[in-house]
């Protein structure tokens, strides 16, 4: 290895994202790179960055920084910035950030080792294009969860226009990866031991829409359920508008993709949601969430809410409220409106005080935190298949792990305080005790 094939990766922001991290750990492996697991014995850093929102964009700034002081205190010898952050903000950041070595926008990852290699050519190599690269399985990928679990990415870009979000702008047009290429990599992943695949997209229901003018979203499902190994399939980043009773009943009947749904509501009032392009068709977040609770196997639903959106009034505010204790979602992301230059909803009247926002917030999640507690407590004295992970991270002398109903990263844990578990295995735990976003259990023979 020569000096500076060392290299240690920073990955920030959404699972999307990480997929994109786990494509150029992949391509710099196959060109000699070694990845290292400590970022002080690293001679080359990339840094793969959120930038959508401002908070996402001053935490890559903070990274940036801080990995740029290793240039004089450790090993480090080339910088390098890729993602969402170099897609917003462009050529400028070159002469403002001139710690950094290289560029990388979000349709050029695959490009690193050029970046790399112009380093040492020409002054920090930038390349920024409008991105429509087609990331497949024919491209190298180093995983980079752990090995029972991993991300699917089925599409790229974003068809949807939300009047708040610039990710059309910085991911491109909506892009599905055809079926045979995903049905490969699936097979591929549970080759190596993977149990768990977690399907991701800007919007998962819209798979298949633009190579086939239709939705083929349960037909990716059906194939990818046939796929010896896979045990459970998750749906995440699913539009509410497009939720139908057939995707439903096929959750009911396949055992492998799991009762879980993820519906990005942002809100329940009709005009807020109007005003963020977020309309749920001819139905109603009340009516969708009324489907999906009198069926007769229970689906665990994950939402996003946003408050603070321009006009958003106390009345509104108060029925969002009264939808998050009708709905009694299992698990639930509230954050506070952001105006972020270049979107629709930055320019529009009645902009909410941030310090009122942060206050509806606080309350969303306490009621939340009451229903979550309510919800769990009904778990005790059950016995649930845990996909065992290993190591609390609150403390060593537990395992933790999660059931069928809890994404990666997001959702609660069930600890285990008894029994011996295997990493990567689904085995019975008896749950005893229950809190707000954790259940703790013994394991059973």
């Amino acid at each position: 290895m020569t000096k500076t094939k060392s290299l240690f990766l920073v990955s920030l922001g959404c699972a999307k994202n990480r997929v994109d991290s786990e494509y150029m750990l992949g391509i710099l492996s196959h060109d000699g790179y070694e990845v290292v697991d400590d970022i002080g014995n690293a001679r080359t850093v990339v840094i793969n960055t959120c930038g959508f929102l401002q908070e996402a964009a001053r935490e890559a700034i903070d990274v940036i920084l801080d990995a740029a002081r290793l240039k004089e205190t450790g090993t480090l010898e080339r910088l390098v910035v890729t993602g969402c952050f170099v897609q917003r903000y462009g050529y400028k950041l070159r002469n403002e950030m001139p710690e950094v070595d290289g560029w990388l926008g979000t349709g050029e990852f695959h490009r690193i080792t050029d970046v790399l290699k112009g380093v040492d050519e020409t002054t920090a190599p930038m390349l920024i294009s409008r991105p429509a690269f087609p990331a497949d399985h024919g491209l190298p990928r180093v995983q980079s969860t752990p090995f029972y679990t991993a991300y699917l990415r089925i599409a790229e870009g974003c068809a949807n226009q939300c009047s708040y979000c610039l990710i059309p702008s910085l991911r491109g047009p909506f892009r599905s990866c055809f079926p045979e290429t995903l049905l490969s990599e699936a097979a591929s992943m549970a080759a190596q031991g993977v149990k768990e695949i977690n399907l991701v997209a800007q919007d998962t229901s819209r798979y298949g829409e633009d190579l086939y003018g239709e939705s083929r979203i349960l037909d990716l499902l059906r194939g990818l359920c046939e796929i010896k190994g896979i045990r459970w399939v998750r749906l995440l980043y699913f539009h509410p508008a497009r939720l139908t009773e057939a995707l439903l009943d096929f959750i009911d009947a396949n055992e492998a993709v799991v009762p879980y749904l993820d519906l990005p509501f942002q809100h329940s009032n009709p005009d807020l949601l109007k005003a963020m392009r977020r309309e749920v068709g001819g139905k109603t977040p009340q009516d969708l969430m009324t489907m999906i609770r009198n069926r007769k196997q229970e689906i665990y639903v994950r939402t996003s809410l946003m408050v603070g959106f321009p006009g958003e009034t106390e009345a509104m505010f108060e029925g969002l409220c009264d939808f998050v204790r009708m709905a009694g979602f299992d698990h639930l992301g509230v954050f506070t409106f952001s105006p972020e230059k270049g979107t629709r909803a930055a320019r529009l009247p009645s902009q909410v005080e941030s310090a009122v926002a942060r206050e509806r917030r606080k309350k969303l999640m306490a009621i939340q935190a009451g229903i979550s507690k309510r919800k769990n407590q009904r778990m005790v004295g059950r016995v649930l298949p845990v996909l065992v992970e290993g190591e609390s991270s609150e403390t060593d002398l537990l395992l933790a792990g999660r059931t069928a109903t809890m994404a990666p990263d997001v959702d609660g844990r069930v600890l285990i305080n008894e029994g011996e578990g295997v990493v990567g295995e689904i085995m019975p735990v008896l749950i005893t005790e229950a809190h707000e976003y954790d259940l703790i259990g013994g394991i059973v023979c």
